[in-house]
């Protein structure tokens, strides 16, 4: 069944962007241009992502070290 109409985007083709690490409407729009166009199947997708964790942010935050995560930014200032 399609999702996006205006571009031609599948339910299976949402769920495969997901499978791969798409985690947001935003994503699966920069993977398959669903969303970007009418605007009408954002709400579908989100529906379709649901509000689970994502393996890939869950990857990221693995990576991190206390040092890299409490390093500051070059030219911000740092917290109190």
């Amino acid at each position: 069944m399609y999702v996006c109409s205006c571009f031609g985007v599948t339910e299976q083709q949402v769920k495969d962007h997901a499978a791969a690490g798409a985690c947001t409407p935003r994503q699966i729009a920069s993977a398959s241009k669903a969303g970007t166009d009418c605007g009408g199947c954002v709400r579908t997708i989100q529906a379709m992502l649901g509000r689970g964790a994502c393996p890939r942010r869950e990857l990221l935050e693995r990576k991190q070290t206390p040092a890299t995560a409490t390093a500051p930014v070059e030219g911000l200032p740092e917290a109190a």
